[in-house]
C-alpha cells in the first residue's frame, strides 16, 4: 500500500506512540508485508526467526519487537506487539469503508460492460470495455478488471486475505488494504474465489482461463495464458508463470513458484517450486515419469516382501 503522501519516521511511529532509529526525517512511502515491500515501505517483524529477512528486505523502515542495527540507510520503529502496531497503522491510512449501495464511491464501469442484476461493486472499483458479469458476484474494494473479461455468476473478486496471527485470545486477521487486478481478457467460472492482496495486488495474467470453484490466495500472481481446471486451490503468495496448466483439484503450498509451461495433473498436492517446461503427479508431486515408476514399484512391493517371508 502506498501512502496519499510520504510521512516522516517521526510521524509514523507518534501515531503509535513508539520509539524509533534513524532520523525523524526519514522517509516512510508505503506499508507492506513482507512479500511485497519495495524500497520506502516499512515492513514488521515479530519473531527473531525472521529479524534478518526483514532487515535484508527492501523496505527502509522496519517496525521490530527489539533494539537490534540498524542497517545503512533504514530505520526501525521499536513497538512491543509490532504485529498490532502494524494493523493500526494500516486501518489509520486505509479504514474499512462500510457499504450500503450496489456501487460503491471512486467506482467506475464502462458503459459497454454488461452487469447482470444482484452484482455487487465495492469502493475503487474499476471495470473496462465489454466486460460481462453474471448474477450474483461480488467485485470487493480495489479491484481493477480490465477489457473484456467474463465471470462467471457467484464469484467473488477481493474478498479480504485470509492472514492471521494466533494469539492466546484467538486468531487476529491482518487488515487487508490490497486489491485484485484481473488483466484483459481473462475468463473466470462460477463459485470462484480470488482474494485481495494483504497491502499488495492478486493478479491475474491476460488471456487466463479459470473453471468453476477455483481458489487463488493473497498476493498470488498468476501470468498469461494460464489454464486451470475446477477445484485447483492456490495459497496466497504463489507465482504462476506464463502458460501453465493445473489440472482439477490441484493444491498449492504459499510462496512456491511454478515455471513457465509446467503441468501438474489432477488431484496433485505442490509443496515447492517446480521448473517450467515438464509434467508433474502426485502429492507431493513430483515428475510424472518419476512418480509412475514409484507407484509401479509400490505394486510390486507386497510380492516381493512374500517371498522374502
Amino acid at each position: 500500500m502506498k501512502l496519499k503522501r510520504p510521512h516522516t519516521l517521526k510521524e509514523i511511529a507518534d501515531l503509535i506512540g513508539c520509539a524509533y532509529v534513524g532520523p525523524e526525517s526519514h522517509q516512510v512511502t508505503g506499508i507492506n508485508e513482507i512479500h511485497m515491500v519495495h524500497p520506502g515501505d516499512l515492513v514488521f517483524v515479530d519473531h527473531p526467526k525472521y529479524y534478518d529477512k526483514a532487515l535484508k528486505s527492501a523496505a527502509t523502515t522496519i517496525l521490530i519487537d527489539q533494539h537490534v542495527d540498524c542497517p545503512e540507510g533504514k530505520a526501525l520503529i521499536i513497538s512491543q506487539a509490532p504485529f498490532d502496531d502494524y494493523n493500526r497503522l494500516t486501518r489509520h491510512f486505509s479504514p474499512y469503508r462500510p457499504q450500503n449501495t450496489s456501487i460503491g464511491e471512486d467506482s467506475f464501469v464502462d458503459g459497454t460492460a454488461l452487469i447482470y442484476p444482484n452484482v455487487f461493486i465495492g469502493h475503487n472499483v474499476k471495470i473496462g470495455a465489454n466486460v460481462i458479469i453474471y448474477p450474483g458476484v461480488c467485485i470487493m474494494d480495489n479491484t481493477t478488471i480490465e477489457e473484456n473479461v467474463i465471470i462467471g455468476a457467484n464469484s467473488v473478486i477481493g474478498h479480504y486475505a485470509f492472514y492471521y496471527k494466533k494469539k492466546p485470545s484467538g486468531y487476529e486477521r491482518m487488515h487487508t488494504v490490497g486489491g485484485v487486478h484481473i488483466h484483459k481478457n481473462v475468463e473466470i467460472g462460477a463459485l470462484c474465489t480470488i482474494d485481495a492482496g494483504v497491502s499488495g495486488i492478486t493478479t491475474v495474467g491476460e488471456g487466463t482461463k479459470l473453471d468453476d470453484q477455483v481458489h487463488i490466495g493473497h498476493d498470488t500472481t498468476i501470468g498469461k495464458d494460464c489454464l486451470m481446471a475446477a477445484n485447483v486451490g492456490l495459497a496466497g503468495c504463489v507465482r504462476v508463470m506464463d502458460k501453465v496448466v493445473l489440472w482439477g483439484q490441484v493444491g498449492c503450498a504459499s510462496d512456491v513458484t511454478l515455471g513457465e509451461g509446467a503441468i501438474v495433473l489432477a488431484q496433485s498436492g505442490i509443496s515447492k517450486s517446480l521448473e517450467g517446461g515438464k509434467t508433474y503427479f502426485g502429492s507431493p508431486c513430483a515428475e510424472v515419469k518419476e512418480k509412475f515408476r514409484e507407484m509401479a514399484a509400490l505394486r510390486r512391493l507386497p510380492g516381493i516382501l512374500e517371498k522374502l517371508r
